[in-house]
């Protein structure tokens, strides 16, 4: 039986809004909510890794738990490594979640869908979640990464254009000739995994792109993926605040 940890890494830094795991959406932080969400999921453990001693504060208050990490990670990859060493390299655990910790309403199915791959034997090495795109406005969106995967749905290339380009058809017919999925930047690893994930230079596609994932395929890593059919919904800026907390009703 696979034995799930969840990491959520929260930096106190952002550019577009600054102190973004503390904003407070329907009388609940951001973080607060992340955390509430993951705790419905099947896993063993929910840890916040933050860089920030208020976020660490702060969960501490409502009654999570959190570690406090570096400040110099250059991905929440990182930050979820240095977690699972503070918090001992538990041995019983063969499965880390990645949970991103801007999204307040991430489905704890959407979770337990990854944590259900690593009962597999063997386990796979990296899994990640896909949804359906459904409008061309997704599948046009450069911030809405989309993937390719072989039969056995391994990913095959992540990209922020489209694909695949279907020469044979315009644009605006393209979703009604073939089935594109987008990425959501839920993970799941392999202990042993990760820890050779965080020693991997930047690699060209991934510099190309900006998509991290990108250096792992290109390093030889398979990324199972899963669908989903539910939908994900990050915060990123003020007017991302906005529609969280029309959605809460606030």
């Amino acid at each position: 039986m696979s034995l799930a940890l969840g990491i959520i890494p929260a930096r106190y830094a952002s550019t577009r809004l600054p102190g973004k795991p503390l904003v407070d959406l329907g009388g609940q932080t951001m973080i607060q909510r992340v955390v509430a969400q993951a705790q419905l999921a099947g896993l063993a453990r929910v840890v916040v890794a933050t860089d920030d001693a208020r976020i660490l504060d702060h969960v501490h208050g409502f009654g999570g738990e959190a570690v406090l990490t570096r400040a110099d990670h250059p991905s929440g990859t990182d930050r979820v490594w240095e977690a699972f060493e503070l918090l001992g390299q538990p041995q019983e655990v063969n499965c880390i979640v990645n949970i991103q910790g801007d999204e307040p309403f991430i489905h704890p199915e959407q979770i337990n869908k990854l944590v259900e791959l690593f009962a597999q034997n063997p386990p796979p090495a990296i899994a990640t979640l896909l949804k359906p795109v459904l409008t061309e406005e997704e599948l046009f969106s450069s911030h809405l990464p989309k993937v390719v995967t072989d039969q056995g749905g391994r990913a095959l290339y992540f990209s922020r254009h489209p694909l695949p380009y279907q020469r044979q058809h315009p644009t605006s017919e393209w979703l009604r000739h073939h089935r594109y999925h987008r990425h959501l930047g839920l993970y799941a690893y392999r202990p042993d995994v990760l820890r050779q994930l965080t020693l991997l230079p930047p690699s060209p596609l991934e510099i190309a792109e900006s998509l991290e994932q990108l250096r792992w395929l290109e390093a030889g890593f398979p990324i199972q993926t899963a669908i989903t059919e539910l939908d994900a919904f990050g915060i990123d800026t003020p007017e991302d605040v906005v529609r969280a907390q029309q959605r809460l009703g606030g």
